[in-house]
């Protein structure tokens, strides 16, 4: 299972929300590039990238720090969301080295949009699905829709989507832990890989996901990304990656 860091950006800057309010923010850096390098050298497999301003304006915003980010580690794995709401906005990503592209409003609201991403660029999209209270948020959790996560999880599984980042809101940023039982819901009820997102605080977090995940019903369960603990101190990510590699905690 890979835990992937999480850097949020929010005008060129490394924050973190609290149930993605955007005027909830605590900056952590002001240098994306060199937050970046701070997990690979802590062992980061992959990063997650997205962009907070772009999320809103349904637009690419920040997409010169990724760039950037891409350059200054070219072999580093990086998924990046927010704002993507075209096909020339994931072409212009994969060009710039990013490894996968994100697609979350837009997916909810015109799923051939996906479809038609992953027809086009075969093993690169991921959805992101962010629920609150069991109904899928858009516009960067700004609406909640109607649709449940796995009605629409389920209606991807033949696109050829790589991965689903299921976040739950209500745990995002609060160090809350992860919602497991959703979790692990959406990996049975779903034949695509689930990336879990929001909550994590400590070890024991990745412990009990791990555990989780090694089940049956689980075993779709391939990552999680953390926040908030990785940049607090309350989780180290290499005894973190290490655990999940199978080392002893």
């Amino acid at each position: 299972m890979l835990i992937i860091p999480a850097i949020d950006l929010k005008d060129g800057q490394c924050v973190r929300l609290k149930q993605g309010r955007m005027d909830d923010a605590t900056v952590f850096s002001d240098d994306p590039v060199r937050m970046a390098g701070v997990w690979v050298s802590q062992g980061a497999k992959r990063l997650h990238i997205v962009d907070l301003n772009g999320a809103f304006a349904g637009e690419l915003v920040n997409a010169e720090s990724v760039t950037a980010i891409t350059e200054a580690y070219p072999d580093l794995t990086v998924q990046v969301g927010g704002g993507i709401r075209n096909l020339q906005s994931i072409e212009f990503y994969l060009n710039a080295g990013v490894s996968f592209v994100i697609i979350g409003t837009q997916a909810v609201k015109d799923p051939e949009f996906v479809k038609a991403a992953c027809a086009a660029y075969k093993g690169k999209i991921i959805v992101g699905l962010d629920a609150t209270e069991g109904k899928v948020a858009t516009e960067g959790w700004a609406d909640v829709s109607q649709h449940s996560a796995i009605e629409l999880a389920q209606q991807f599984a033949g696109y050829g989507v790589a991965a689903i980042v299921y976040t739950d809101i209500s745990r995002d940023g609060m160090m809350q832990g992860v919602n497991i039982e959703s979790t692990v819901e959406l990996a049975e009820q779903s034949s695509i890989p689930v990336i879990a997102s929001g909550g994590i605080a400590k070890l024991g977090d990745i412990v009990e996901l791990k555990a989780a995940a090694n089940t049956t019903k689980g075993a779709g369960i391939i990552g999680a990304i953390t926040g908030r603990a990785i940049y607090a101190g309350t989780l180290n990510l290499a005894e973190a990656q290490a655990y999940c590699d199978g080392a002893t905690a």
